[in-house]
């Protein structure tokens, strides 16, 4: 075992009484008030753990939290501190650790993963070409914080995203993300005395489900999925509005510009109904070009830190390490938390696995900030 694996394995008592603290500030991205109170927590993690104070960035009320150590130029890490669950949720899903698992909300998404981040920086002795980045918003799709994630990536040559693992495996791949809401106009009469004097959208979302489903396509793993739907206000009432919400996931960029063409292009199918649409692309795929030598990098760590083989996977959330792959910058995603559960009641960490997946991270970043990968290159394709 290496210095930075025995030294992480001993501070292992101290990365959990951190977790600890994180799980029992909750911070709901819908409560920035809660976020807040939990960036405050995390500022003080980071400076105990660094010796250095973070800026805060302003988000429309949900703040980030930098840290740049020098240049900051080399390596960016990122994740964030929001959650899903709301205030109260400790009261149903305490912090426990039992039986080598760890429990409580957000433990594994992604509270364990920023402990960790600061844990694998404090046993390095130079931090120089490091920048951290922790945001407040990205459970609801980094709304604030997007522009910002994104510039820090294009001043960097490598990005590290601290996200919870699948599996225990690294996450090389993942899909791109666009969301669309489509509204339908028709008109109302008497279902039952002159239903013909009607313009029924419910008929007419009936026909926009079915042409988009005809868009998805498994040979390229491009899925269109018709989520929400509602229409109509009372049974004997031809209804005159509807509203469809419709989830995309793909895997190029060339898949979602195909797809958002084609939405684009939806056309009425009923006489006097009229469509409108709204949204489009959110998150550029993180394509495995983004990640493989930072990927290759890393299984070698593993394997020199004593740990075995290492996994990649390709999964199909999103994350903002989508933003930094689409930024142009290599990108390498799920170097956080090893354990289950995300968003669920059975959300848990496994104990054991958290110092060694914060001995990766030392490890990474020391061999990153003495030779960073080539100059960022644009992956979108």
């Amino acid at each position: 075992m290496t210095a930075i694996a025995t030294a992480l394995e001993a501070a292992l008592p101290g990365l959990l009484a951190d977790i600890e603290e994180l799980v029992r500030t909750e911070s709901p991205s819908e409560d920035p008030a809660a976020v807040a109170d939990c960036a405050r927590v995390v500022a003080g993690l980071g400076t105990r753990l660094t010796g250095a104070a973070p800026e805060w960035l302003d988000g429309a009320g949900r703040p980030a939290l930098r840290w740049r150590f020098g240049s900051g130029d080399r390596v960016l890490l990122l994740g964030h501190f929001d959650t899903v669950w709301p205030v109260g949720s400790l009261a149903g899903h305490p912090f426990e650790v039992v039986g080598g698992r760890l429990t409580g909300p957000g433990c594994f998404d992604m509270k364990a993963g920023v402990a960790q981040l600061f844990h694998a920086l404090a046993v390095l002795d130079d931090l120089d070409g490091v920048s951290v980045l922790l945001t407040g918003d990205e459970e609801i799709g980094s709304p604030t914080s997007r522009t910002l994630i994104e510039a820090e990536a294009r001043r960097t040559r490598a990005v590290l995203v601290l996200e919870a693992s699948e599996g225990g495996a690294l996450k090389t791949a993942r899909k791109g993300v666009s969301g669309y809401e489509l509204h339908i106009a028709g008109r109302a009469a008497h279902a039952g005395l002159e239903p013909h004097r009607g313009v029924n959208t419910t008929t007419e979302l009936a026909h926009q489900v079915l042409a988009l489903s005809t868009l998805a396509d498994p040979a390229t793993g491009t899925t269109v999925t018709p989520t929400v739907a509602s229409s109509g206000t009372t049974r004997n009432t031809v209804p005159d509005t509807a509203r469809l919400l419709v989830d995309v996931r793909v895997e190029t960029v060339a898949e979602q510009d195909r797809v958002d063409r084609a939405v684009r292009g939806l056309v009425p199918v009923l006489a006097g109904a009229s469509l409108k649409l709204s949204g489009g692309p959110d998150r550029p795929p993180l394509q495995t070009s983004a990640s493989a030598e930072l990927f290759a990098l890393a299984r070698s760590h593993y394997a020199e830190l004593g740990f075995g083989a290492l996994r990649g996977v390709a999964v199909g959330g999103g994350s903002d390490g989508n933003l930094t792959a689409g930024a142009g910058t290599p990108t390498l995603d799920g170097l956080g938390a090893v354990g289950g559960g995300a968003h669920a009641d059975d959300e848990h960490v496994l104990v054991d696995e958290l110092p060694r997946r914060a001995a990766l991270v030392a490890s990474l970043v020391a061999s990153l900030v003495r030779e960073p990968p080539a100059a960022p290159g644009r992956v979108r394709s």
